[in-house]
């Protein structure tokens, strides 16, 4: 096992940005992964959630995502609980709302650490946790014609 010099240390245990935004995600990416990561990080992990064509085995046109007013509040903690909790990390997170077509990013998570094992659980844990916690609903238009909510559990 390496010991990581003392500056790594110093540049993890931080989140970047935790974001809800009605605009689109894709020209967000280059500045945010640059913002994340340092020399000193040696593992980027980044999950792109994309709008897909179907859901639960009906075929979907188009969908909306709806946040609670809170949904800001609320990513930030949850970023904030999963970094103290992988404090080898650097974490940014955006989760979009608003009308999206089909193949637009929805939500990102990017996780940077030194090493590879701390970067994917970081970033495995940051998305989990903002999909089950977030105040965040889906309305799906389905092709055959037809709504379906999702999240309103």
């Amino acid at each position: 096992m390496t010991t990581d010099p003392a500056y790594v240390a110093e540049q993890t245990g931080v989140v970047i940005a935790a974001t809800m935004t009605q605009d689109p995600l894709e020209p967000l990416l280059i500045d945010a992964r640059a913002a994340t990561t340092t020399e000193a990080m040696g593992a980027v992990v980044t999950f792109e959630g994309v709008v897909r064509d179907h859901d639960g085995g009906r075929e979907v046109a188009n969908l909306s995502y709806t946040a609670h007013p809170s949904a800001g509040e609320v990513i930030a903690a949850v970023a904030k609980s999963v970094s103290t909790q992988h404090p080898e990390t650097r974490l940014w997170t955006a989760h979009r709302t608003g009308e999206l077509a089909i193949g637009e990013l929805a939500f990102v998570v990017i996780a940077a650490a030194a090493h590879r094992k701390a970067a994917f659980d970081a970033a495995a844990e940051l998305a989990d946790r903002v999909k089950a916690e977030v105040p965040i609903w889906k309305e799906q238009e389905l092709l055959e014609g037809g709504v379906q909510w999702v999240g309103l559990e």
